[in-house]
């Protein structure tokens, strides 16, 4: 069976200590319960979960849904968010991990990317250079979440093919993204298997789709 890759970029910085990041946690479940009720997506999706602050950490390498397991997640007391040294890591991680076509050998499907933060790259010079070595990748696609009054949704539309944002960091706000998540990766799996682009569901009321 093909799999569908799915990266998940998730911003533990400072300002995401405390209930922001109880709030992703409790997201995370929701997509996890949600996909495993698609057969389809128990067989095909696989999940690896980054975060990035002053450091990028590989938490969960590429992983079956039926096995995917939320570990515990750390924020720092402050620092920087450090985006785009996040986005070299993924794109290291998709050289290594994601199965190519070959004339012989039908490889993965294009593995889609999720890169949710609640401000600004610090480093600005390599999340502009990166920008074009991602897209290079060949994602099926990717979507930016601007979550908060301090996110910068501009910033990620040089990145993503589509952003939302999310006005408030609670609990409900954060499960709405996950399940909005969830619905687009079952629609990644439809449209993969038909050959057809991804085309993404309507956001809840709670998310605003802004490119």
């Amino acid at each position: 069976m093909r799999r569908l890759p799915v990266y998940l970029l998730l911003d533990t910085s400072g300002s995401m200590k405390g209930e922001p990041i109880e709030a992703v946690k409790v997201g995370l479940s929701s997509l996890l319960a949600s996909l495993r009720k698609d057969p389809y997506a128990l067989e095909t999706v696989h999940i690896c979960l980054l975060t990035f602050d002053r450091e990028v950490k590989d938490v969960v390498p590429l992983t079956s849904l039926e096995e995917f397991v939320i570990p515990e997640i750390n924020t720092p007391q402050s620092g920087p968010t450090m985006t785009g040294l996040a986005l070299e890591r993924v794109c290291q991680l998709v050289d290594r991990d994601v199965e190519r076509s070959t004339p012989d050998h039908r490889g993965d499907w294009r593995p889609l990317l999720f890169v949710m933060t609640d401000g600004a790259a610090s480093d600005v010079a390599l999340f502009n250079s990166m920008i074009p070595e991602v897209q290079r990748r060949r994602f099926g696609t990717i979507v930016g979440c601007a979550a908060g009054p301090k996110s910068k949704p501009d910033e990620l539309r040089k990145l993503c093919q589509h952003v939302v944002t999310l006005d408030t960091m609670d609990g409900h706000a954060f499960t709405s993204f996950f399940q909005w998540v969830s619905t687009a990766v079952s629609n990644g799996n439809q449209s993969a298997g038909l050959g057809a682009p991804l085309g993404l569901p309507p956001p809840p009321t709670d998310i605003n789709l802004v490119f």
